[in-house]
Parts: structure tokens; sequence; C-alpha cells
């Protein structure tokens, strides 16, 4: 007869256990794109830390925090429509017809804010819709219609003011506090922003529309066969940019005190693509999350104030994320192990 021995049962917490299993499972956790971005994120405020004494100071912090609020919102619907499979170019105008609809309509309706907030973001969701609309019925490449929208609606935005700011919104309490105001010590814009990524992260994650979205992205071909109606999500989702851009437009009226049709509001576009990207958005769809994007909104912010602070000329900030950009999708490239363009495999 033969006898076999059974494994002895592993003893959990013996000091012979390596952590390494568990350290695995946190970096897992994280995921390698937001350990990166952390990284990167301790180097870039060690570097300007160390260079400047007050810019770690918390005045300071509160300053990026605010200056890429209005990215940050941007960058997570950009996150989301890239998840599924599009991409939107026209947010920047969008956020600019915004700003000056919310203060002209504000200026005559007699100082009434809610009424003005409440135009620009019914506007947001009529160029939202309309580029959606475009896109599923018109049959036309998301980048080339969201470019034709990034020229057009900046076009109305100029339109509508005559190329210049217009109205004032700082006599008006409501206005001041979404500007100026803090809760519990941080400015109301980043509590914006932070609750607008919270529900947009649940939604993503913890929600058939979050898993629908991810489907459209990864294979359309699969997610209508599976029975998504994908043109209603595009269009809902493109109508969603819209909404989020007019409260960026919002915000960026607040802030400055009056309505900018281009000022405040031009290269946000990409910003908030670069932001994505970075934060692990493949740009093919089917990929990316919320917490990422964060962190390369943060980053791009810290990085694009300590330039600033180092008194390095401003069109380098537009080097370097350019340079950002590039690196972030040729990582995206190298990690999908697709052939490149004109080389063997």
């Amino acid at each position: 007869m033969t006898l076999t021995s059974s494994p002895s049962p592993s003893v959990k917490g013996t000091p012979g256990d390596s952590p390494a299993p568990r350290r695995s499972k946190l970096l897992s956790g994280l995921g390698g794109q937001n350990v990166s971005l952390i990284g990167a994120l301790a180097v870039v405020l060690i570097l300007f830390g160390v260079l400047n004494d007050n810019y770690l100071s918390l005045s300071n912090m509160q300053v990026i925090a605010e200056a890429a609020t209005i990215t940050g919102l941007l960058a997570i619907v950009q996150t989301v429509v890239i998840i599924c499979g599009g991409l939107d170019i026209s947010v920047g105008s969008q956020v600019g017809v915004a700003s000056v609809v919310s203060a002209m309509v504000f200026t005559s309706a007699g100082s009434n804010a809610f009424l003005g907030m409440a135009a620009a973001v019914g506007v947001g969701v009529l160029i939202g819709a309309l580029n959606g609309l475009v896109i599923v019925y018109g049959r036309v490449n998301p980048t080339i219609a969201t470019l034709a929208g990034l020229a057009a609606y900046k076009g109305l935005a100029q339109l509508l003011s005559d190329g210049r700011a217009q109205g004032y919104v700082l006599n008006n309490d409501f206005f001041i506090f979404l500007g100026r105001g803090k809760i519990a010590g941080l400015p109301v814009m980043v509590w914006i922003l932070i609750v607008v990524a919270v529900v947009v992260h649940l939604l993503l994650k913890y929600t058939d529309i979050g898993r629908n979205l991810y489907a459209i992205g990864g294979n359309d071909t699969a997610a209508r066969l599976a029975g998504i109606n994908i043109n209603k999500y595009l269009i809902c989702v493109y109508a969603l940019i819209g909404v989020v851009a007019a409260i960026a437009g919002i915000l960026l009226t607040a802030r400055t005190g009056s309505g900018q049709p281009v000022s405040g509001s031009e290269g946000l576009e990409l910003k908030a693509i670069t932001a994505a990207a970075l934060g692990g958005a493949a740009l093919k769809g089917g990929k990316g999350g919320i917490g990422g994007t964060l962190l390369a909104v943060a980053l791009l912010g810290c990085l694009e104030n300590g330039l600033t602070v180092q008194g390095i000329n401003t069109f380098w900030q537009n080097v370097a994320q350019g340079a950002l950009l590039v690196i972030a999708v040729v990582i995206q490239q190298r990690r999908s192990g697709e052939r490149a363009v004109g080389l063997p495999h």
C-alpha cells in the first residue's frame, strides 16, 4: 500500500511569510499606470519643492487645485467618451460658449445667477447631443465631427460675445461663492470636481451603464449583438460631455468674473485628452478609469504651476503637454503589443 502525505496547512502570519505577495496584490490593485503616475507626481513635487520654498505651501496647493478643476472636469468626461471608443476635441470651445451664455443671460435677466446657469447647461446639452447625432446618424468619424465642432463652437462664442468678455458676475453672491468660496477648507470648485468624479466613477464601475460603455469600446460588434443600443449610448455620452463642459464654463465665468469666449478655454481639449491618455484610457476604447485620470490631472497641474513659478516661458508648457501625450500613446501601443505603422512584427 502506498502512503501519500497531505500538504501541511499554511499558517498565516508566521515570521517566515514573505510580504511580497501582499505588495504584489497592492500594486495590482493600484494598477501599474497609477503607480507610475504617483511616482511621477512625487518627483515633480519634490523637484519644484526643492527649487522653490513656497511651492509646497498650502496656499499654492490650493491655487494648483483651483486651476486644475476645469481641466479635471473635462478630462473625466473625455475618459468616458474614450472608453466607449469615441473622442471629443470640441470640449474647450463648448466651455467658451457656456461661459458666454451664462454671463449674458445672467446680465439680461436682472442678475439672476440660476437662470444664467440653467441657460448654459441647456446650451451644453444641445451642443453635446448635436455632436452625438452628427457622429451616429451622419456616420462621421468622432475626431472629424468634433474637430469641426471645435471651430464652429469657438466661432459661435465669438459671434455671441462680439469677441469680447461679457457681463460681470462678481456682484452676485452665488457666483462669488462658486469662484472664491470654500467648504471645510477646500475651494467650492474642487468640491464640484470631487462630486462629479465620484458620480462618474460609480457609474462606470458599479452599473450596467458603465459595463455597457466598456463593452461598446472593447468590441462594438459584440456589444450590438448582445442587444446594447450603441446609438443611444453614444448620443447620451456626448450630451453628458455638453453638460459637464457647461459646468466648467460656469466655473470659468465665476473664476474670471465674466463670460470668456476664448480666453481661459482655449487649449483645454488638449489638456483633457492628455490627462485621459496619461491616466490609462486606451484611445481605441474599452479601457480607462477616473482614478488614473485624476492623478494625471494632478500631475499636469503641478507641472504647469512649477514651470510658471520658476519663470519658465509658458510656450514650454505646451511643448511638455504635447510630449506627455506622445509618451502616453507610445506606452499604450507598447503594452498592447500592436505592430508599429510601417514596421515588421
